[in-house]
Order: structure tokens, then sequence, then C-alpha cells
């Protein structure tokens, strides 16, 4: 079994959505996807947030996740952070 469960990841995520926002997880899956992506990036070398203790990639993705040490940003946050780095691009290409 899963620990801390689902639930209480899904909770702890939306901890920091104030009353009337909409929840930045609204289901596993969400969840699952995540840590999963973060689990790949441990795998391909990028250091533990945690202490692992010689846990696996995925509990340590699931941990990092709990304890707030990586978030799951909205698809908006992350379509304008896109936005503005490509226009970033955009200007260091036109000054060279």
């Amino acid at each position: 079994m899963l620990h801390p469960s689902y639930t209480e990841i899904m909770k702890k995520v939306n901890s920091d959505v104030e009353d009337g926002n909409e929840p930045v997880v609204n289901s596993r899956y969400s969840i699952v996807i995540a840590t999963a992506k973060r689990a790949r990036q441990l795998i391909g070398g990028e250091e533990a947030l945690v202490k692992d203790y010689g846990q696996k990639p995925l509990s340590i993705a699931v941990e990092e996740l709990y304890d707030g040490k990586i978030k799951i940003m909205p698809e908006e946050e992350k379509e304008e952070e896109e936005i503005t780095v490509m226009d970033e691009l955009d200007a260091q290409t036109e000054t060279e």
C-alpha cells in the first residue's frame, strides 16, 4: 500500500489553494503523472530533495510531493511559463 495515500497527498497539495479557487489536483491521475515524471527525473540523475535511504525513485517522488519539495503546477501557469521562456529566447536571438 502506498504511504501516504492518494487522498492524503491530494489534501496536502491542495492545502495552499484559497477558498473559492479550483484545486490544483482533482484526481489520482494527476498524482500518478506528477510522481512518475519526477521518478524519471531521479532515474535520469537528478538529486533527491529528501533523504532516500535506498528507496526506489517512485517512493522518493511520492515523499517529495507530500513534503512539498516539488509542486504540481496548474496548466495555465505552465503555459504562461512556457510563453515567457519563448519570449526570452526570441529576445535573445533578436539581439544577436
